[in-house]
């Protein structure tokens, strides 16, 4: 668990980050660094994009997989790196 603490840290010290989230397989956010409401308002959203990228890789290659999904709108740049069980999601400003 250490070793998740330390990444955490790491990925939030880097300049430009807003925020951290860690997302379990249904979607709950289990860590984070925002607040409630933000929070579950990511990750239930991440979550579901995440599984049809996922799907998607999958249905163009079953041999493929999902690795990582990075998002960049005007504000912010969202990136998600999926695992088996788990779903880290960083939000960071672009601009900064």
């Amino acid at each position: 668990m250490a070793e998740v603490e330390d990444t955490l840290k790491r990925i939030q010290a880097q300049h430009g980050v807003i925020g951290t989230i860690v997302v379990n397989g249904e979607g709950i956010p289990i860590r984070t660094t925002l607040d409630n409401s933000t929070s579950v308002q990511y990750a239930g959203l991440l979550h579901q994009l995440t599984m049809k990228a996922r799907s998607a890789v999958r249905d163009i290659d079953p041999q493929n997989e999902l690795t990582f999904l990075r998002i960049r709108s005007k504000k912010h740049e969202i990136m998600v790196a999926p695992d088996k069980e788990y779903l880290l999601i960083a939000i960071q400003n672009p601009s900064e």
